[in-house]
């Protein structure tokens, strides 16, 4: 399977997340359905059926917590450095109506669709690789749309 760049910080959060899912969430629900399951039937046992709910939903997690870290690519973005966009970039961007686009690039997991978008986005995949003053059109669902870099910088 393809490795998949994320940032340090992004995968430590996610380290961090699967450390209290597999040693605090898991081990509690477990204790939940052991004693939901010694309340009797089953059948009817609506304390039981939302235990064992909320243990696939955490086992899932996990899941795919472990394939994002088994396939993860950490990429230290403090150590980059350039007017070129490349992942862990913060990037200022203006359209041809005057409207700034500020947003750092990141990995899926990391982004929040807003201030932090995906590096597989079509915002992302349109800015990787320009310079700062180079043009790159991004196709939306709402149409075409052309933007201009304004600023790429790694620090804050």
């Amino acid at each position: 399977m393809e490795k998949k760049p994320i940032s340090r910080a992004g995968f430590d959060a996610l380290l961090k997340e699967l450390k209290d899912l597999k040693e605090v969430q898991r081990p509690e629900i477990l204790r939940v359905v052991q004693w939901a399951r010694s309340l009797g039937d089953l059948s009817e046992n609506a304390d039981y059926s939302a235990a064992r709910e909320k243990q696939r939903q955490i086992d899932k997690r996990i899941q795919y917590l472990e394939d994002i870290v088994a396939n993860a690519n950490v990429i230290d973005v403090d150590s980059l450095s350039g007017n070129k966009v490349l992942f862990g970039a913060r990037v200022i961007a203006e359209d041809e109506d005057g409207n700034r686009m500020q947003c750092r690039i990141l990995s899926d997991v990391e982004s929040d669709g807003r201030q932090i978008i995906s590096c597989t986005s079509p915002v992302g995949r349109a800015l990787i690789g320009k310079c700062v003053g180079d043009s790159c059109i991004v196709r939306l669902p709402s149409g075409e749309k052309e933007f201009e870099i304004i600023e790429v910088k790694f620090k804050d």
